[in-house]
């Protein structure tokens, strides 16, 4: 009865190692680090390309007030502070392709509605 009960240990044992997760398939994958400087009235880059399935990390200062970012089709925000106040950062998976506007969100003077730039996902 023993040999029994040690037999169906190890093999839920060997099916529990079996179904585990490798080391590999554990480690988180890779983070593209993209960064953005925002000042009266535009982005600095303005286009940004990055490929489908990345997962990308948008770390933004500003060089005078502070400004919104969003890319609206994909429902992400944030708000960029002022010079010497900090950073943004966002964190995102890029899942579509396609091509993406991201805007100030925020009213930062006359030319507020030109701030604009280009995020494009390639497969």
């Amino acid at each position: 009865m023993q040999h029994a009960s040690l037999q169906i240990v190890l093999a839920i044992l060997a099916a529990a190692l079996l179904a585990a997760p490798s080391q590999e398939a554990q480690a988180p994958a890779p983070v593209q680090q993209i960064y953005i400087t925002a000042e009266r009235f535009s982005y600095t880059p303005a286009q940004i390309r990055i490929k489908k399935g990345s997962i990308v990390e948008i770390i933004a200062e500003s060089e005078d007030t502070s400004h919104g970012f969003r890319i609206p089709e994909a429902g992400i925000e944030g708000i960029i502070p002022a010079r010497g106040k900090g950073e943004m950062r966002l964190r995102f998976k890029a899942v579509e392709s396609g091509t993406y506007i991201f805007e100030c969100s925020r009213p930062c003077g006359a030319g507020h509605n030109t701030m604009r730039g280009v995020l494009i996902v390639e497969d």
